[in-house]
C-alpha cells in the first residue's frame, strides 16, 4: 500500500464528512431505516426512489446519500422479519426462521438488538475488507483490456441469467433483450440511429431510469395497491431497552461467528448476480452446520438472528467490488449504483482504482458510518419505526407513486420518458404475474453499452474474433460456461421437486413460479421482437449490427425454448378445459382487472401531465387514488391531493429548478 493509498483513504473521509455531504448521508440512512421497516419494499425500492435526485448532486454527494440509504435498509428488513415474520427483504428471510419465533416468546427485543448490531459488524467487516482488497485488485484490473471486458461482461449475464427466476432460457432471453435495449439510439460508432421507427427521442440513449421506475416501481406499487389493504396486521413481542442491551452481548458473545458469516457475505457479494438471493440462507446453514447444539434453530435460536443480518449487510461491500473495479454488477442493486455512475459521468475499472481512488473510498467510508450511525439510530428508534410496518398500504402507494412519477421526468424533462416509463411498468407487471424475471434485463441494459464498446474495439483491433484466444478471456469464458452448466445441472435435479428458499429472485417482488397461461403470448411477443431485430440489424452497417445481431440470436433461441416449455405446460395444465377457462382461471388468480384498472389510472395520469401540467395532474391523480381506491373520505383525498402541489412546487419547482410539463394551455 503506497502513499496514494493512503493519501486517497484520508481523502474520501474527509469528503464524506463535508457538511452538505454529510446531510445527504444522514437523508440517506433515515430513508433506509423507514424502507427497511416496510415488508417486501426493500433496498433496491429506495434506490429506485433516490436515484433520480443524483442528477443534480455531485458524485460524492449521490453516492453518500444511494449508499447511506442501501446500508441501513437491510437492518431496517428486520424490524418485519422479526415483529411481524414477513421478510423486509428478500435478503431477510433467513431471519424469519428464529427472529419470529423469539419474538413471540416475548424476547423481540433481544433479537432486534442482535439484528441491529449484526449489520452494523457486517457492514463494517465488509467495507474493510474491499478496502484491502482494492491493492489486490488494482494490478488485476490495469492487466485488462477491452476483450477481457467483453468476457467479464458475458460473465456477469450469465450469471444473472441463470442464477435468477425458474427458467434458464428466460432470464438469458431478458439479458439479451436488456442488451438490445441499450442498442436503442444513435450509433457510437457511425452515429446513424438504430431502431429509432422515425421517433426522434428513440435517437437519443434509452433512459435507463424511467426503464427501472417503471419496470420494478410502477408493477410493486400495483402488486401493494390490489393485494394488500395494510401490509401487516400485528406485532408480538416487547421492545423493552433491557432485552436491545441483551441483544449487543449475544452478538458480541458470538464474535467468531460475526467473522465467518462476514467474510461468506462478502465473497458472495463479489460473485456477480448471486449476493442477496442466497447470502442469508447460505449464512444460517454455516452456523446450524458449524453449531454443536443444533435443538434450538428455528424455534428460537440467537445465532439464528446473527448470522444472516451479518451476511445480508457485509454482501454490500463485498457487492461492490465488482461494480467498481470491472463494471459488473454484484447484484441488481449495484446495477442502479452503476447507473449513477454514468450519471455521475464516472467509469468503472482503471479510473475508479486510479484517478478517481478518493471517490472510492468516499463510497467506502459511507457504508462504513452509514452502518454505525443506523445501528445507533435503531436502536433509540427501534419501537417508533416499527410501527410503520403497520401503516395501511393505500397511503404508501401514493407516497411512492408521486416520487416515481417525478423521478422518470428529471431524466430528459419530456413527455417522453413517463412514456417509457409507462411501457415498462405494463411490460414489468406481465413480466411479474408470468413468472419471467426482470433483473437480467436491466443488468444488460446497464451492461450494453460498454459490452459493445468493447466488442466493437477488440473487433477492430484483432481483426475479427481471434481476441476470444487470448488467455485470460479464454478463463473468463470456462467461468462463463461453468455457471451455465450448473445453473442447468441444478434446475435438472430440482424438476418435478418444491423449490427452495435458495431459489428466489434476487429482487424481493419477483414471483418464483412460472404462470405458463401469460407466460406463452409473452413468450411469442419477445420473439418476435428478436425476429424483427434480427432483420433489422442485417440491413445496417456491419460494425451497428453486429451488437445487436449476437444478442437477439441468443435471445431467439432461448425466446423459442421457452415458448416449446410454455406451450407444453398450458397443455398439460388445462386438462379438460378450454382455453379460455384456464385464461379466465389464471386472471382470478393475480387479480387481472383490479390491475389492469391501476395501469389505466397510471396511464390517465400520464396523459393529464400532457394536458393538464404537472401541478395540476399528479395532485389530482393522487387525490383521487386516495378517495377511489383507498376509500377515504373526500377531505382525506383533498388533503392528499394539496401536499402534492406542495411538494411538487416546494420540492421539484422552487428547490430543485426543474421544467416541469405546462398545462396545453399556457
Amino acid at each position: 500500500m503506497d502513499a496514494t493509498y493512503w493519501q486517497a483513504l484520508g481523502l474520501g473521509l474527509t469528503n464524506i464528512l463535508q457538511p452538505q455531504t454529510f446531510l445527504f448521508l444522514l437523508l440517506g440512512i433515515s430513508v433506509g431505516l423507514v424502507i427497511g421497516a416496510l415488508p417486501a419494499i426493500g433496498g433496491v425500492t429506495g434506490l429506485i426512489i433516490l436515484l433520480p435526485f443524483t442528477y443534480n448532486l455531485s458524485g460524492t454527494e449521490a453516492f453518500a446519500l444511494l449508499l447511506g440509504m442501501y446500508s441501513t435498509v437491510a437492518a431496517g428488513d428486520a424490524i418485519s422479519s422479526i415483529l411481524v415474520g414477513v421478510p423486509g427483504g428478500v435478503g431477510s428471510s433467513a431471519t424469519i426462521l428464529d427472529g419470529y419465533p423469539l419474538a413471540k416468546r416475548g424476547q423481540a427485543a433481544r433479537a432486534l438488538g442482535a439484528a441491529y448490531t449484526s449489520c452494523a459488524l457486517g457492514g463494517l467487516v465488509g467495507a474493510v475488507i474491499l478496502a484491502l482488497s482494492i491493492p489486490v485488485v488494482k494490478p488485476l484490473v490495469l492487466m485488462f483490456g477491452m476483450p477481457e471486458y467483453v468476457a467479464l461482461a458475458a460473465l456477469g449475464l450469465a450469471m444473472a441469467g441463470t442464477l435468477v427466476g425458474k427458467s434458464l432460457a428466460k432470464g438469458v432471453a431478458m439479458a439479451c433483450m436488456g442488451l438490445l435495449v441499450s442498442a436503442i439510439g444513435a450509433s457510437d460508432f457511425s452515429g446513424i440511429p438504430r431502431f429509432w421507427f422515425e421517433i426522434t427521442y428513440l435517437v437519443q440513449q434509452p433512459p435507463i431510469v424511467a426503464i427501472v421506475l417503471g419496470m420494478f416501481g410502477i408493477a410493486e406499487m400495483l402488486d401493494l395497491a390490489i393485494s394488500k389493504n395494510r401490509i401487516a396486521q400485528r406485532a408480538t413481542g416487547d421492545l423493552s431497552a433491557g432485552g436491545t442491551l441483551q441483544g449487543i452481548r449475544d452478538t458480541l458473545k458470538e464474535w467468531w461467528l460475526v467473522i465467518r458469516c462476514s467474510a461468506i457475505g462478502v465473497y458472495i457479494g463479489i460473485l456477480p448476480g448471486v449476493g442477496g438471493s442466497v447470502v442469508d440462507w447460505a449464512a444460517y446453514g454455516h452456523a446450524v452446520q458449524s453449531s454443536k447444539d443444533k435443538s434450538n434453530f428455528g424455534k428460537g435460536d440467537i445465532r439464528g438472528v446473527i448470522a444472516p443480518e451479518v451476511a445480508n449487510n457485509a454482501d454490500r461491500g463485498g457487492a461492490l467490488v465488482p461494480t467498481l473495479a470491472f463494471g459488473i454488477p454484484g447484484d441488481f442493486a449495484m446495477a442502479i449504483v452503476l447507473g449513477a455512475l454514468t450519471i455521475q459521468g464516472l467509469k468503472p475499472g482503471v479510473e475508479m482504482l486510479t484517478t478517481q481512488l478518493p471517490v472510492t473510498f468516499t463510497m467506502i467510508w459511507a457504508i462504513v458510518i452509514a452502518n454505525i450511525i443506523g445501528a445507533a439510530l435503531l436502536m433509540l428508534w427501534s419501537r417508533y419505526v416499527a410501527k410503520i410496518a403497520f401503516v395501511d398500504g393505500h397511503i404508501i402507494v401514493p407516497v411512492v407513486l408521486f416520487f416515481i412519477l417525478m423521478g422518470s421526468w428529471l431524466g430528459t424533462t419530456t413527455m417522453g420518458d413517463l412514456v417509457v416509463m409507462l411501457v415498462a411498468g405494463f411490460f414489468g407487471y406481465w413480466m411479474k404475474i408470468a413468472g419471467w424475471p426482470r433483473p437480467p434485463l436491466i443488468i444488460g441494459l446497464v451492461l450494453g453499452n460498454m459490452m459493445e464498446n468493447s466488442l466493437v474495439v477488440s473487433m477492430r483491433t484483432y481483426d475479427g474474433f481471434s481476441f476470444l484466444l487470448r488467455p485470460a478471456v479464454l478463463i473468463i469464458l470456462v467461468l462463463t460456461a461453468l455457471t451455465v452448466f450448473l445453473a442447468v445441472r441444478a434446475r435438472v435435479k430440482s424438476r418435478g421437486s418444491d423449490r427452495t428458499s435458495e431459489d428466489k429472485s434476487s429482487f424481493a417482488g419477483d414471483l418464483v413460479e412460472d404462470n405458463p397461461t401469460f407466460s406463452l403470448p409473452l413468450a411469442l411477443l419477445v420473439g418476435f421482437v428478436f425476429t424483427g431485430a434480427i432483420a433489422s440489424a442485417l440491413q445496417m452497417r456491419r460494425l451497428d449490427g453486429a451488437f445487436p445481431l449476437w444478442a437477439c440470436a441468443f435471445g431467439l433461441l432461448c425466446a423459442l425454448l421457452a415458448l416449446r416449455a410454455d406451450r407444453r405446460a398450458v397443455r398439460q395444465g388445462r386438462g379438460e378445459d378450454g382455453m379460455a377457462t384456464a385464461l379466465a382461471k389464471a386472471a382470478r388468480e393475480v387479480r387481472l382487472g383490479r390491475g389492469a384498472l391501476f395501469l389505466m389510472h397510471i396511464a390517465l395520469t400520464v396523459l393529464g401531465v400532457y394536458v393538464l401540467g404537472h401541478k395540476m395532474a399528479i395532485p389530482l391523480s393522487l387525490g383521487l387514488y386516495v378517495v377511489v381506491w383507498g376509500r377515504y373520505r373526500w377531505w382525506a383525498g383533498l388533503g392528499a391531493a394539496l401536499a402534492t402541489y406542495a411538494a411538487v412546487e416546494l420540492l421539484y419547482d422552487r428547490t430543485l429548478s426543474i421544467n416541469l410539463q405546462p398545462p396545453l394551455w399556457q
